[in-house]
């Protein structure tokens, strides 16, 4: 009877766990992703920093600049700075790490420059990732959280337009908003995993019965 018992299933993809990952709720190639997205945020160098950069027109090479306005020599980039301030993506993170303290994966570190706090809170998160996959229940909302920050960074960066949601229903009638870039799509309703052209397949709400 044991052997009809559905395979654990990795909470964010979702994809059966293999043998040697039984036991956690995220599969490796997850793991890997989330810590390549977390990477990617922190550092002299990160998107972090590079967004710090474009807090004001003129300075940092490789995106938009904001133009000037009459009474407003020197404007800020509002969508940059509510990410970067506090509340913003350090605050995102910080609140991880002292969520992932009560299961005992690290501590809340000292405090500091907002820089200083993000690349703490960076390291604790990525040095305790390991563990927290075996864990940490709620790792498919803390995926998705990271990759949010590196794809709104990523985009304000390079200057690059947010995709147009589109929203479809599944047969079972479950809403879903994807869009043309969409890789695909597990329906919280039915449980049904679509892939990217199934996903575009389905009918737009606007036209649905």
């Amino acid at each position: 009877m044991h052997d009809d018992a559905p395979a654990p299933q990795c909470v964010i993809c979702p994809r059966q766990l293999l043998d040697h990952e039984a036991g956690r709720f995220i599969c490796t190639p997850c793991e890997y992703r989330i810590d390549r997205d977390l990477r990617a945020i922190a550092g002299p160098s990160g998107l972090y920093a590079r967004l710090c950069l474009r807090i004001t027109p003129g300075r940092g090479g490789d995106g938009p600049v904001v133009t000037r306005s009459a009474g407003h020599p020197m404007p800020c980039n509002e969508a940059v700075l509510s990410l970067t301030a506090n509340g913003g993506i350090v605050s995102t993170l910080e609140t991880w790490v002292e969520d992932w303290a009560t299961y005992g994966l690290g501590v809340h570190g000292p405090g500091g420059r907002l820089q200083h706090r993000l690349d703490q809170a960076v390291a604790t998160l990525r040095r305790n990732l390991g563990r927290a996959a075996y864990r940490h229940p709620a790792l498919d909302e803390f995926g998705r959280e990271i990759g949010q920050v590196v794809r709104q960074a990523e985009a304000i960066i390079t200057g690059e337009k947010k995709p147009r949601v589109i929203p479809v229903q599944c047969p079972c009638g479950t809403i879903t908003g994807v869009t043309l870039n969409t890789d695909g799509f597990t329906c919280r309703g039915c449980g049904t995993e679509r892939g990217h052209s199934e996903a575009l397949r389905l009918t737009p709400v606007r036209n649905a019965a």
